[in-house]
């Protein structure tokens, strides 16, 4: 339950007076003697009550209900009046205030238009809580595409951690997503307008990683012309992403652990320390542990880094997925070209099914671009070894059904229509693939 109030009165009497009553009656009260001061203290979505006096020297309770509602319409905010204010306390009501108190009044009488105030200032965050979780699912559904259960699963992951002030280690092969998965985790969180760094660290050379990561003072060593501030501090406020983390030499990951213990770094050649609030997302292939026992990677910086893990499933293990991200791919390579990619035919859309894609989402990338580009069937060997023929049949089917739903919105009849199936039968395959109506409505 909400308990915040603010008190804005050019009485002292009467400031001291409501704290006194309302502390007792377990609210978290702040008091300002004038509006302006109110303002400038005031914090975006403010979850609680403004309890305001109307006649104010300077900026009175009548223009601070102004600033508020231009603000936030929402806010509930409580006019305190003398007798004579009345009506233009009505007539305030009507601009949006939410209630008004004649002096003097008993402390019964305040409370209950408090509590009343706090329970629907409650409600109101509530449904926009509801609306910004809808939007940014919304958002990370046509940022990490896909429909299958561990890509549903993998968004409610990163939505649950983008707003975690932890590190993230992320655990996928190959072309699988990491950085993309990385910048979600950056793009839906807190720190989405600061900067975003990304770093492949098998590709830069060792004798130049510590004045990469760390920067260095003029003259540091042989040919440091000038200050160069580092990807670290340039990141400030931000998240780093370290790809290939397990290929950073073990002397620079002792400079990192220690970054990350203390949040302060030094410059190549300097003394001097600075702070620096970073949130580390780190990407590797291996397990960090083995690479630890095996003598490779630091134990310690393992564990900093590995304070949540996501694994990206490779796209053998996600193939009803496949569709979906070759047309996309193929979409928006026709876009750029000018052009419309051609259809897939049956024969094609079985054999992205059957293929291995050991490159993952970036080699399925790189053969719808080829489709786009006209230079005929997609560039794949098949190679179903190891996959059943009923396998094959279940990935194809659920991509049938998943089309389906789609196309109609979460319809059941119309699907039922689509794919000439019963029901029952329908029920049952949606069942066993895991889908559910509600994800496609309005889509």
């Amino acid at each position: 339950m909400l308990n915040s109030v603010i008190v804005v009165d050019d009485e002292a009497s009467i400031l001291s007076a409501v704290e006194q009553w309302l502390s007792l009656s377990g609210f978290s009260v702040q008091l300002f003697p004038r509006a302006d001061e109110c303002l400038a203290h005031l914090p975006a979505h403010f979850p609680g009550v403004i309890i305001s006096d109307v006649r104010m020297p300077g900026m009175d309770g009548l223009q601070l209900l102004e600033r508020l509602q231009a603000d936030d319409p929402d806010l509930p905010v409580i006019l305190l009046t003398g007798h004579g204010d009345v009506p233009m306390a009505v007539e305030a009501m009507r601009s949006g205030a939410y209630d008004f108190l004649e002096k003097p009044f008993t402390p019964q009488h305040l409370l209950g238009s408090l509590r009343r105030a706090l329970e629907k200032r409650q409600l109101v965050l509530e449904n926009r809580r509801l609306h910004e979780q809808a939007d940014l699912k919304s958002r990370l559904e046509d940022t990490l595409l896909g429909m299958s259960q561990g890509l549903q699963a993998l968004r409610r992951q990163v939505l649950d951690l983008a707003s975690l002030p932890v590190n993230v280690l992320i655990r996928g092969e190959t072309g699988s997503g990491k950085e993309r998965v990385a910048r979600c985790l950056h793009d839906f969180g807190p720190r989405a307008g600061k900067p975003f760094v990304a770093l492949n660290c098998a590709a830069i050379p060792e004798s130049l990683f510590e004045a990469e990561l760390f920067g260095h003072e003029s003259g540091a060593f042989t040919g440091a012309q000038g200050k160069r501030i580092g990807k670290l501090e340039y990141a400030n406020g931000g998240t780093v992403f370290l790809d290939e983390i397990e290929s950073m030499p073990l002397a620079q990951q002792a400079k990192l652990l220690r970054v990350i213990q203390e949040q302060k770094l030094e410059r190549l050649g300097a003394n001097q320390s600075i702070s620096v609030d970073l949130r580390i997302i780190a990407a590797t292939k291996p397990d960090l542990l083995e690479e630890a026992r095996a003598g490779r990677f630091r134990e310690d910086l393992a564990y900093r880094l590995n304070v949540a893990e996501l694994r990206l499933a490779p796209l053998r293990e996600r193939r009803e997925d496949i569709p979906l991200l070759f047309q996309h791919f193929a979409r928006a390579a026709g876009e750029k070209l000018g052009r419309v990619a051609p259809p897939l035919s049956g024969a094609q859309l079985a054999q992205l099914l059957s293929h291995d894609w050991p490159g993952n989402v970036r080699e399925l990338a790189n053969a719808a671009e080829r489709h786009a580009l006209g230079l005929g069937a997609p560039n794949i060997e098949v190679a179903p070894a190891g996959r059943s023929l009923g396998e094959q049949i279940e990935a194809f089917e659920a991509q049938c059904l998943r089309a389906a739903l789609r196309q109609h919105g979460g319809e059941i009849k119309a699907v039922m229509e689509t794919l000439q199936l019963p029901r029952r039968t329908l029920n049952e395959k949606m069942q066993r693939h895991g889908l559910v109506r509600e994800d496609f409505i309005g889509r």
